[in-house]
């Protein structure tokens, strides 16, 4: 049997169809446009309130806020910075009604593919709609809301006018709304005289304004603003001889920001908080940031700076040594939680705001060996096993040149127990196991450690040839002093609104990388440094400690990374760019006094505490030069760690 409809009824049927439609669409519309907010609002638009930064006891150590910023008629600014802008931001903006809809196409199918936000596709009128009305958050539900925004935008507003709007109310980093703001903080003047170069540098930041800032790294704004001047250059903006001459011109930063506490370490949360929370969130929100920073032991870190560099200095002048100035860098790490205690990124953050403890990747020397005596514990050596420390050639493994490495001291001592070797920093021993053990497996183990730079698998990584960075260096450390557990380090605790609601806390990453009985010898071992070895100016300190000194070649960095059983904290030294300190300048002398000011203050205060002892592992007396068990009391003897049945008998 058939069903046929006759035409009347087919004629309802379809009015129906199309009132059910569009009352969904009105539905639709309604449920995303009831709790936008008014575009008039703009007309009353006022400053946010400060958002303040503290230390763990309390003390304010800076303010963020907006306002620095100048805004300026859209007359005022120089056509090529606007062109800029378009070219990078939205090549069509004058030409679509605020949503592109070929741009959004296409970036929902980049999206679905990659299986999450990859590309936003929003113009220009959209980032102004979500940076004056809406969160940073990325979702469906928010780009409908962006897009029916940015609408209403273009009906209320002419194309310039959301372009001035636009101009002086995005965040170029750094503190800087608006490119007036920008042309100040970044280069010392007013908007009206930047230079094309500036102009395409300036364009190029909104995409991530604490990556391209060029006062934290002028290599990355460089590449940006290349890549903005080559746009302007396809799109006709400027000429191929005008795109020569820009590329060309160097970056000339002239900062004004105002120096605060902990500056370097102000830095560092901004820009960590900047990726958690959006820029916007953290310089208009009003919000209170409480860090792990103590502020007393920070002031300690930067007096023990301070007068390492000077007695540093006054050696170097002695010794007729013009390189220079000499930099430094501290960061102290809570072994029990991975709260970062302290951080010093150079001597002066107004002469450079470079953080040498987060940022700079240096050789670490000697102070990398650590990583491999500790693999050689986890894999079943002990401490009173012997290593041959004698000149050996290792064919072809320099790039295909023979390898004769050599002892800092150019001495050697013939077969030399794990413990002694480590103690006195003899390179050859080192070599040696890292060969028994296999670089690959070496460096993975680093890895584990919390070392994220690249670490290349050759024999010469035992002598800290790979470069790495102070803040990780120092938290493989801790790993040993809190019993073979990683923690990530971190600096914020908890973000609370302006009306005191927690908006954020911190959750840091835990695992266990090595077994307790492993990092309870290897920091026994490390205590031997300093009992026995390259470390013994540390002796003066209250209470057990650990660590390992490190030289690299022409005595161009020196460190320390040491614990006790309550912080970490590791020390460099040395030259920025390339030079020297000066002949002995090693790790011993120009980064240890700088560790034990101030350890001597961390230590001042807090009870006596001791080094975790595992129930497998046992104490023995041992001669260090033979490895044998040693007479209790002996006056050569050393108290050494052993997995029980391991013992020397």
């Amino acid at each position: 049997m058939q069903f046929r409809l006759n035409k009347k009824t087919l004629t309802i049927l379809i009015v129906l169809l199309a009132g059910l439609a569009t009352g969904a669409i009105i539905g639709a519309f309604l449920a995303f446009t009831h709790d936008l907010p008014q575009i008039q609002s703009l007309e009353n638009f006022r400053p946010h309130t400060l958002t303040r930064i503290y230390s763990v006891n309390k003390v304010l150590l800076d303010e963020v806020y907006l306002e620095k910023r100048d805004p300026v008629p859209l007359k005022q600014i120089p056509h090529y910075l606007r062109d800029a802008l378009v070219a990078t931001e939205d090549r069509k903006f004058y030409k679509h009604s605020g949503v592109d809809v070929k741009g959004i196409a296409r970036a929902i199918i980049k999206d679905i593919k990659a299986g999450k936000f990859v590309e936003g596709a929003s113009t220009i009128t959209q980032q102004l709609a979500k940076t004056l009305f809406l969160t940073p958050r990325k979702t469906i539900v928010r780009k409908i809301k962006e897009a029916i925004l940015a609408f209403q935008l273009e009906r209320r507003y002419t194309k310039d006018e959301i372009l001035e709007l636009y101009l002086n109310q995005v965040y170029f980093g750094s503190g800087a709304y608006g490119v007036a703001s920008a042309a100040t903080i970044f280069f010392g003047k007013s908007v009206q005289d930047l230079s094309l170069a500036e102009s395409a540098l300036i364009a190029g930041m909104p995409k991530s304004p604490s990556r391209y800032s060029p006062l934290v790294n002028k290599e990355l704004a460089l590449k940006r603003r290349n890549i903005v001047l080559k746009q302007m250059r396809d799109t006709e903006i400027i000429t191929a001889n005008d795109y020569d001459r820009a590329v060309k011109e160097e970056i000339n930063t002239h900062s004004r920001q105002k120096p605060n506490r902990a500056p370097y370490f102000i830095q560092y949360v901004k820009n960590n908080l900047e990726d958690i929370l959006g820029a916007s969130m953290l310089y208009k929100g009003g919000l209170s940031i409480y860090t792990t920073l103590d502020y007393e032991l920070q002031q300690s870190a930067e007096r023990a700076v301070t007068g390492g560099l000077l007695s540093l200095e006054a050696r170097m002048e002695k010794n007729g040594i013009e390189d220079g100035p000499a930099q430094a860098a501290l960061v102290a790490i809570g072994v029990n939680s991975g709260d970062i205690l302290a951080m010093v990124g150079g001597r002066d953050f107004g002469a450079s705001v470079f953080n040498r403890a987060t940022r700079a990747q240096r050789q670490p020397g000697s102070a990398f060996k650590p990583m491999v005596y500790a693999y050689a514990i986890e894999q079943g050596f002990a401490q009173s096993q012997m290593l041959l420390d004698s000149p050996v050639v290792f064919k072809g493994a320099s790039q295909g040149n023979d390898w004769r490495p050599q002892n800092f001291s150019e001495k050697y001592l013939g077969e030399i127990t794990l413990r002694k070797a480590l103690a006195i920093s003899q390179n050859i021993p080192a070599v040696r196991l890292i060969e028994t053990l296999g670089p690959n497996s070496v460096a993975r183990f680093a890895h584990r450690l919390g070392i994220e730079s690249n670490l290349a698998p050759n024999l010469s990584l035992a002598l800290g040839t790979s470069e790495v960075n102070l803040l990780d260096l120092t938290s493989a450390y801790a790993v040993f002093a809190r019993g073979g557990k990683w923690i990530e380090p971190y600096g914020i605790m908890e973000v609370t609104d302006h009306r005191g609601r927690v908006i954020w806390s911190a959750k840091p990453q835990k695992r266990l990388v090595m077994t307790r009985e492993g990092a309870a010898i290897i920091t026994n071992m490390l205590e031997g440094v300093i009992n026995e070895g390259t470390g013994k100016k540390a002796r003066v300190l209250r209470g057990p400690v650990a660590g390992k000194t490190g030289t690299t070649n022409d005595y161009h960095d020196a460190l320390f990374v040491g614990f006790s059983p309550a912080v970490a904290a590791g020390v460099w030294v040395g030259l920025d760019p390339g030079g020297t300190m000066g002949d002995k300048e090693t790790g011993s002398r120009a980064a240890l006094p700088i560790w034990i000011d101030f350890m001597t203050a961390a230590l001042a205060d807090g009870p006596h505490r001791y080094f975790d002892l595992p129930d497998n592992v046992t104490k023995v007396y041992m001669d260090p030069d033979t490895g044998k068990r040693a007479a209790e009391g002996s006056t050569f003897a050393v108290t050494a760690l052993f997995k029980k049945g391991t013992e020397p008998k």
